[in-house]
């Protein structure tokens, strides 16, 4: 038999912290222009992708939780899509997890960005926690629109279902965040709404480096990234949303900070320079290595 391989892991140090990213998955979506850009000509999305030498039909999404260890704590941020997405061959952060050394016992805190379902599916497993001795941290806002029954009867209502089985029952282990407050010593939420209501990104710093992980704030390191104008299908709120990536990845050039983009490519960590009508992605090289 062939033995399948773990999910792809990539580890390195920033300050005192060890940064762990696990591809959870990815998948392949038709018609990028129904997704990205769906204010514009479906041939001015063709273009630009066709410029940065990318397919025009298809494009591949992937799906990228972390761990961050910092020595006192083991945090693991996003949980990816979980047992619902296996089938698929989608889900593989649980299995990740354990084959860079940590089991779920050891994670002290489960951060979550926002509510969507391919960052709360990992939360329980087999019906039970999946990170038994975690606390749980997530938005005030986001969670308190996942959990209004006024979803209930719209096209947010399939959300707020995955929201009441995932992350409803860790209600009274969960620590609600507004912006500004601190997750643990050197990490805290900064409020990015737009995507979803409540939308969180993380600011870490550790001995003087520092990281942003921007969960779903932008989700194309082309399409989205590169045109942050551009509406995107999966935005609760198109206008604040390009309102949000503007601020924060003006924040991101203007710092020259890393960031960590769940749905960038893995592994997912880049830059981004300042460009006229949005920003160049710069992935990842050796500036951790040295």
């Amino acid at each position: 038999m062939t033995a399948v391989p773990p999910p792809d892991a990539h580890q390195f140090k920033l300050g005192s912290c060890t940064v762990t990213v696990i591809k959870d998955g990815a998948s392949v979506m038709d018609n990028p222009w129904e997704i990205f850009g769906s204010n514009q000509a479906p041939d001015t999305v063709r273009k630009l992708l066709e410029q940065n030498l990318l397919p025009t039909e298809k494009l591949v999404n992937s799906y990228t939780p972390a761990i961050i260890d910092t020595g006192s704590d083991v945090i693991v941020v996003d949980t990816g899509i979980g047992a619902a997405g296996r089938a698929r061959g989608l889900g593989r952060f649980r299995e990740g997890l354990k084959a860079v050394g940590y089991t779920p016992e050891q994670v002290t805190v489960v951060a979550l960005t926002h509510l969507h379902g391919d960052h709360i599916g990992g939360l329980m497993e087999d019906g039970v926690p999946a990170f038994p001795n975690a606390r749980y941290v997530a938005g005030e806002i986001e969670y308190g629109f996942w959990t209004d029954k006024a979803r209930e009867g719209t096209p947010a209502e399939g959300g707020q279902k995955s929201v009441l089985a995932n992350v409803v029952p860790f209600a009274e282990k969960m620590t609600f965040l507004k912006d500004g407050d601190q997750i643990v010593s050197g990490m805290t939420a900064m409020l990015a709404p737009g995507h979803t209501p409540g939308h969180l990104v993380f600011h870490l710093e550790s001995d003087g480096k520092q990281l942003v992980m921007t969960g779903d704030t932008a989700n194309h390191y082309i399409l989205s990234v590169g045109r942050p104008d551009w509406e995107v299908r999966f935005d609760v709120d198109k206008t604040q949303a390009a309102k949000t990536r503007r601020r924060i990845f003006d924040m991101i050039a203007a710092d020259r900070i890393p960031f960590l983009g769940f749905h960038m490519p893995f592994p997912a960590v880049g830059f981004v320079e300042k460009q006229p009508e949005g920003f160049r992605y710069i992935p990842k090289t050796y500036q951790f290595d040295l």
